[in-house]
């Protein structure tokens, strides 16, 4: 499972420099490559509006 961000995304680049894998691109939501994504959850952790969750929990919540 791979994390993705949410169109809640405010571009504040929290995120980025705490994937371990760089995972994560700059743009208007940010975006992370799921193929480098470990599941770690760094982002989320980090993320001040909760805009990156992992893929599945996404789909659960039809998001």
């Amino acid at each position: 499972m791979a994390y993705n961000i949410t169109d809640d995304c405010v571009s504040c680049g929290a995120c980025l420099p705490e994937c371990p894998e760089g995972a994560i691109s700059e743009g208007n939501p940010y975006m992370i490559n799921p193929r480098l994504c470990t599941d770690c959850g760094a982002c989320a952790e980090v993320c001040p509006v909760d805009a990156c969750k992992p893929i599945l929990e996404r789909l659960a919540h039809g998001s």
